[in-house]
């Protein structure tokens, strides 16, 4: 599991004084790029490969309160990644020092190709370096039915009137 400790700070509170939901997406946000960093896919090799990770959902799961001054551990670790990489799911918990998990955010995304803006598989020798990563217990080979696993589909405004 790939791990890091943060402080809690001002700008990271909500009007209750707690750790704002903002907040956890964008410590899980930054733990995602760190991880995929330090599998050697940095901003330098996305540029030259011209691919960015893209977002499809979030959810968080909260467990206890989180408030002013306190530290906290958030965790990285891959919980899907399709044959190709063209999808991934990632699991972020949320610790304190004591080791209570005290929420979870789960994300399920895909890269997509900067110019054409198009989803795109990713390089062998990257896919080897995701399946070489920390994974959670339930890791699993994803396909594309596993990025709409919600059943979430658009509909258009006009098909609400």
């Amino acid at each position: 599991m790939f791990l890091k400790e943060f402080e809690i700070r001002w700008t990271d509170l909500d009007a209750n004084w707690h750790l704002a939901n903002t907040s956890y997406m964008g410590y899980a946000a930054h733990m995602r790029m760190e991880f995929i960093n330090k599998i050697g896919l940095g901003p330098q090799q996305m540029k030259s490969l011209n691919i960015g990770p893209v977002v499809f959902n979030e959810s968080i799961h909260y467990f206890k309160e989180v408030l002013p001054n306190q530290s906290i551990q958030v965790s990285a670790a891959l919980s899907g990644l399709s044959a190709e990489g063209k999808f991934f799911s990632f699991q972020h918990d949320f610790y304190f020092s004591d080791g209570t998990n005290l929420a979870r955010v789960k994300v399920i995304g895909g890269w997509i190709n900067l110019s054409s803006r198009k989803l795109t598989a990713l390089p062998e020798t990257v896919v080897t370096n995701f399946s070489r990563a920390p994974k959670t217990a339930d890791f699993k080979t994803m396909t594309a039915s596993d990025t709409r696993k919600y059943g979430e589909i658009p509909k258009d405004l006009k098909q609400n009137l």
